[in-house]
């Protein structure tokens, strides 16, 4: 394999395996930002004098063709070629001779790679983003439309007090609201233009570094270039927290659905489509979307500290460690995306059970309404609590009838009860925290 920088002498197969070993399948999710930053890169050499405007011409047309190559599934590495970036330049050369050759002055692969993949993780926030977006809408529908079906609210795996299924459906999305602040940051700080750094330390090419900031689109630059060196792997981790921070929530409304699913529980339930069966127990209906979706989950929030022990004894400088960082979160990427489209499409067909509270077996979750009441009508609150605590030690507490037993008739007005779900106001929330991309400022 010719490498860019082979210094005459070829590298034994075993090694050159190992050390590229994924990266040629990963950098083709690369190569239409490698074509974005090299046509940024090429404007700002014409402007400062290392190309004419006929060679600028040439390279732009050139880089076109590569990119609708990319967008049409036809462009490929080729057996013999290293990576996207040697691809990209190779297929310029061919085709411009040596004009094709000049496009890297001024620049280094380390800037070259960091800009492709903040360019990456920057879109791809945006698309989890959307799908965040899409859940969250899911969730508050589901929250208002069941607003007024109560069920059992649980502390230490124990019945505690009425609970709602809006209360439930809201909490998780006012979740995703917290969750979309993490990926806000992940936004910001992968929304630093890298470019012009070249291998860590500058060049003597009189570089116009504000102008690539402005044609990619970038909210700032890495000013300092070997801060945008650092970057490499700050922005990876800094995705990974806010990948892991939604699959987090995602892991916890995973668990509750295959619990309350479970026959013990009964409180919600999906098409036969959607589960599966066992090969020996006809009754099953087993929740695997729900399992896979923990169990993914719980994987991607693993992905923060893999980062951490990948790069946490790293100097300053581009180091080969770093090439793996696209081994880790690439696959987080595409894996929490599924997720979360596989989690809108179960919860677009949950079924809700009703009359949950009517079974006998949850009269004591009303206690603490008692102690309320005999409060506001005076009692002391201890006295109160010490009063109900006896009739149900003696079996002489009364829970309301089943027909009582509504949202309205247990008066939680406060905001964000079950009375009062806020909605709205978390919709707000959610509005704000995901108000981040230049196109929506």
């Amino acid at each position: 394999m010719d490498t860019l920088w082979n210094k005459g002498m070829e590298a034994a197969q075993a090694v050159e395996d190992f050390t590229v070993g994924n990266d040629r399948t990963l950098d083709l999710q690369l190569a239409g930002y490698d074509v974005i930053g090299s046509k940024a890169h090429v404007s700002m050499l014409l402007k400062i004098g290392l190309l004419s405007a006929e060679e600028e011409r040439m390279l732009q047309e050139g880089l076109d063709e590569i990119l609708k190559s990319i967008e049409s599934g036809e462009f490929k590495l080729e057996d013999d070629v290293e990576d996207i970036h040697s691809q990209v330049e190779l297929l310029l050369s061919r085709k411009l001779g040596e004009t094709g050759k000049k496009i890297h002055a001024g620049r280094s692969r380390n800037d070259q790679v960091l800009v492709d993949v903040k360019l990456f993780l920057r879109d791809k926030v945006l698309e989890v983003r959307g799908l965040v977006l899409e859940l969250f809408d899911c969730l508050q529908d589901l929250s208002e439309r069941h607003k007024d079906v109560l069920m059992p609210g649980y502390t230490h795996g124990q019945i505690a007090m009425p609970s709602s299924f809006g209360l439930w459906f809201g909490a998780y999305a006012e979740t995703l609201a917290d969750d979309m602040t993490m990926l806000r940051a992940a936004y910001t700080i992968t929304d630093e233009n890298p470019l012009g750094s070249a291998a860590g330390y500058g060049n003597s090419f009189p570089l116009d570094r504000e102008m690539t900031t402005e044609l990619l689109k970038f909210g700032t630059l890495n000013y300092n270039s070997i801060a945008a060196q650092m970057s490499r792997g700050k922005s990876e981790k800094a995705v990974a927290v806010a990948l892991a921070s939604v699959a987090a929530t995602l892991n916890k409304l995973a668990e509750d659905c295959c619990t309350f699913m479970c026959q013990n529980y009964a409180f919600i339930s999906f098409p036969d489509n959607l589960t599966t069966g066992s090969s020996i127990m006809p009754h099953k209906k087993n929740p695997d979307v729900w399992e896979m979706v923990r169990g993914k989950c719980n994987r991607i929030e693993s992905v923060p500290n893999e980062i951490t022990l990948l790069t946490t004894n790293l100097p300053v400088g581009y180091h080969r460690d770093l090439q793996l960082l696209k081994d880790i979160l690439f696959p987080a990427l595409a894996s929490l995306e599924k997720c979360l489209s596989m989690s809108v499409m179960m919860l677009q067909h949950i079924i809700v059970r009703k009359d949950i509270l009517d079974d006998a077996r949850y009269d004591n979750i009303f206690t603490v309404e008692e102690v309320n009441r005999l409060a506001l009508e005076g009692m002391p609150f201890r006295d109160a609590y010490k009063k109900v605590g006896g009739e149900v030690k003696d079996g002489t507490f009364k829970a309301p009838a089943p027909a009582e037993r509504t949202v309205s008739a247990l008066h939680h007005t406060h905001e964000g009860s079950i009375g009062s779900l806020c909605t709205e106001l978390i919709r707000k929330k959610m509005a704000e925290a995901a108000n981040f991309d230049h196109d929506s400022k």
